[in-house]
C-alpha cells in the first residue's frame, strides 16, 4: 500500500510526462463543453482533439494516447461514432475514459453507457455518484445531469460494478473515489465553487484522459488526475470572486501549478 507522499509523487510524475510528451487526448464529447475542456488540457500540458464525425474517428483515434467518451449531448450519429472509436481504441490498447453524463436520468443515457461497456473494452468509468448508482443497477436520484447522491452512498455499488467488469470506476465529489473492485484510493482535494462551473466533471475526465495516456495504471493514472485537478481548483479559488472569475483562474491554475506543488499539496490515500 502506498503512502501519501507515494501516491503525491507518482502524481507529480504524471504530470511531469504529459507535460514532456504533450499526449493526443480524442475527445468525442458534448456541446456544451468542448471549448472549455479543450482550454483545460491545453493547459494541463496535453494536445486535445474534438472529433466526432463517423468516417474519422477510426483515423484519429489511431493517433491518440487517449479516447474519452462523454454522453453528455447524445444523438443516434454520436452514439455510431463512440461505438466505432471505441471498437478502434480497443483493437489498438488506447485507453478509453467513459463519462457516462446523466446515466440514470433517461433510458438512451443508460442504454448508450452499457452498450459502450458492453461493446469496447473501457479503462475506466468516472461519473457522479447517481451516474454510477445508475450503471451498477441501483436506485439512482438525479436531478438532469447532476447527481442528488452522495459519493459515499455509492462507495460499494462501485466497487461491485468494477469487479463485475473488470472496469475500474471513478466517483467525483467532495472527496473522489476510485476503485478497481480491489483497491481503493481516495482524493480530498477541491473546492465547491468547482461545482458552479458547467463542465468541471466533464473536464475532469478529459484530463484523466491524459494521465491515462503516461500512466498505464488506471487507479493511479485517475487518482493523480484528481489530485492534480482539484489543486488547481483550491488555487483558483483563492481569490476568486465568484464562479466567473474562478472559472479563468482555473485554467490559469492547471498551467501554473508545477510537480513539486502536487508532490506537496496532493491529497491522496489508499485504503
Amino acid at each position: 500500500m502506498k503512502s501519501r507522499h507515494e501516491w503525491a509523487a507518482q502524481a507529480a510524475e504524471d504530470l511531469k510526462k504529459i507535460r514532456a510528451t504533450q499526449p493526443l487526448v480524442h475527445n468525442i464529447t458534448n456541446y456544451v463543453v468542448m471549448n472549455f475542456t479543450a482550454n483545460l488540457l491545453l493547459a494541463a500540458g496535453a494536445s486535445p482533439v474534438m472529433a466526432h464525425a463517423e468516417n474519422e474517428v477510426e483515423e484519429m483515434v489511431s493517433y491518440a494516447k487517449a479516447l474519452v467518451l462523454n454522453i453528455g449531448t447524445l444523438d443516434d450519429a454520436w452514439i455510431a461514432s463512440m461505438l466505432k472509436a471505441g471498437k478502434k481504441a480497443t483493437a489498438m490498447g488506447v485507453p478509453i475514459i467513459l463519462d457516462p453524463v446523466g446515466a440514470g436520468a433517461t433510458k438512451l443515457r443508460t442504454e448508450t453507457a452499457k452498450r459502450i461497456l458492453t461493446e469496447t473494452r473501457v479503462t475506466l468509468v468516472r461519473g457522479n455518484a447517481s451516474e454510477i448508482l445508475a450503471l451498477g443497477g441501483g436506485t439512482a436520484k438525479t436531478k438532469g445531469v447532476d447527481s442528488a447522491d452522495s459519493v459515499e452512498a455509492a462507495a460499494e455499488r462501485a466497487v461491485g460494478l468494477a469487479r463485475e467488469l473488470g472496469v475500474p470506476v471513478a466517483i467525483t465529489g467532495a472527496v473522489d473515489f476510485i476503485t478497481d473492485g480491489k483497491r481503493i484510493v481516495r482524493v480530498a482535494n477541491g473546492h465547491p465553487l468547482m461545482g458552479r462551473v458547467t463542465g468541471t466533471g466533464c473536464g475532469a475526465t478529459a484530463i484523466i484522459g491524459a494521465f491515462a495516456g503516461v500512466d498505464a495504471d488506471p487507479v493511479s493514472a485517475a487518482a493523480a488526475a484528481l489530485a492534480y485537478y482539484g489543486l488547481a481548483g483550491e488555487h483558483a479559488a483563492d481569490g476568486a470572486a465568484g464562479p466567473g472569475s474562478f472559472m479563468i483562474r482555473f485554467i490559469d491554475a492547471l498551467h501554473a501549478l508545477t510537480e513539486e506543488d502536487v508532490t506537496v499539496g496532493g491529497k491522496i490515500r489508499e485504503g
